[in-house]
């Protein structure tokens, strides 16, 4: 298994790759969109990318999971998730700082939590 220090190292490859970045502007608290120019499409880039350097695969909804900003009243409401629905998504992506961002969960956020260091610890936990 390839050490903390070696998957950030590839993961920074791949999101200078895809994203055309710095090496140096990829930092673990850096986020995908708002600190990388990320865009809804280059997701699915990432992650094949990802999945040819680390070779293994990975879902979508493993990494990035879905229907916690459904319209379920239960996880939102008025534009922001209730303790359930961000209990839901602490479950769903464990990799997640989701302590902060409960902190004021606002969904216009979410896109917050895909950081580098969210992709590093996923990577490390499915690769161990």
């Amino acid at each position: 298994m390839p050490s903390r220090d070696e998957i950030f190292e590839k993961v920074r490859e791949t999101l200078c790759d895809a994203l055309g970045v710095d090496d140096d502007e990829v930092k673990e608290s850096s986020t995908l969109f708002g600190d990388l120019g990320a865009e809804s499409i280059d997701i699915l880039d990432i992650l094949f990318r990802l999945e040819k350097a680390f070779g293994i695969k990975i879902p979508r909804s493993e990494l990035l999971p879905e229907n916690v900003t459904a319209a379920d009243p239960n996880f939102v409401a008025n534009g922001v998730l209730t303790p359930a629905g961000v209990a839901e998504l602490k479950a769903k992506m464990p990799h997640a700082d989701i302590d902060s961002f409960a902190k004021d969960p606002k969904v216009e956020k979410l896109t917050d939590l895909l950081t580098v260091k969210m992709i590093v610890n996923f990577l490390e936990s499915k690769l161990s």
